[in-house]
């Protein structure tokens, strides 16, 4: 009885397939289309993004545009290549674009702090405060600039560190970009003793700067007393060099300095302490004085 059960269903069923013949052919084309649809729709979106890149660099658009630029293409083809798929295996791709929106919604809401990196990368991308390759302090993180996603910004410390700011904290902070300048100030506050002579302290910090090459002295060079203060007359100078030479010429300047006024004899104060000992006499010993 059993095995005439068994027969029955595989006739049955042998029958629905031959009566639904062309309905399992054609689901089956429609399957294996979207399949390749969604292949043919990554590799495309590869290629054309690989592409879109070289074009953007060859014609020396700043490489963090190029990629934020590239990213965005790939995403936006393989996003319509689902919706395509979708479509070919039958699915309304009207209502699973509703139901995408309202999901959208939903989740945008629940994630307002990635959305807002978004924004904020789409605005530095648009805005370019500044550009890969580029030393920058972003809200108190200071690094090169490896590349700025969709998202994040990558930094490169100047210890080899490598940071990822999120791009909502860069929109939301200062920008300091200390390379897009081609020349950049230096300033130094000099301290001496009060017993040196204002005009001679002036003249030799004058001889220090005007003997350093790497100072450019057609920007001006501004040296005068600055302030009376507690223990030193303190000295400003002000002067221009090259953004790429600002480091090396503080430091040699700063030594410069020192040794001109130690050759000179003028003394550089410091920090100092005077402590005065009086002598109390006991309390028994007054008694017995009087």
């Amino acid at each position: 009885m059993e095995d005439l059960n068994v027969v029955d269903g595989i006739h049955n069923a042998g029958g629905w397939l031959v009566r639904n013949q062309a309905l399992i052919l054609s689901y089956a084309v429609n399957i294996v289309a979207a399949i390749v649809i969604l292949i043919l729709g990554m590799i495309v979106a590869r290629i054309i993004s690989r592409g879109l890149n070289r074009v953007l660099v060859a014609r020396h658009i700043d490489k963090t545009v190029a990629d934020f630029l590239s990213a965005l293409v790939r995403y936006g083809i393989i996003a319509f290549t689902l919706i395509a798929a979708l479509g070919r295996i039958g699915v309304q791709t009207a209502s699973v674009i509703a139901v995408l929106g309202a999901a959208g919604l939903a989740v945008g809401l629940a994630l307002q702090g990635s959305l807002s990196n978004l924004a904020a990368g789409v605005l530095l991308v648009t805005f370019r405060p500044f550009r890969a390759g580029e030393f920058v302090d972003l809200g108190g993180v200071m690094g090169t600039v490896l590349n700025v996603q969709i998202f994040s910004t990558t930094l490169k410390s100047a210890d080899g560190k490598i940071v990822v700011v999120p791009n909502g904290k860069i929109i939301a902070g200062n920008i300091v970009n200390f390379s897009r300048e081609p020349v950049r100030r230096n300033e130094f506050i000099i301290g001496v003793a009060y017993e040196a002579d204002v005009d001679e302290v002036i003249a030799l910090l004058e001889e220090v700067v005007k003997n350093d090459p790497r100072v450019l002295q057609d920007m001006g060079v501004q040296i005068g007393l600055n302030e009376l203060a507690a223990s030193s007359l303190n000295f400003v100078v002000r002067c221009w060099s090259n953004s790429g030479d600002l480091q090396n010429v503080y430091w040699d300047l700063l030594k410069n300095f020192k040794r001109a006024l130690d050759a000179k004899g003028i003394g550089i104060p410091y920090p100092q302490m005077d402590v005065h000992l009086h002598r109390v006499k006991e309390p028994e010993a007054e008694a017995q004085a009087q």
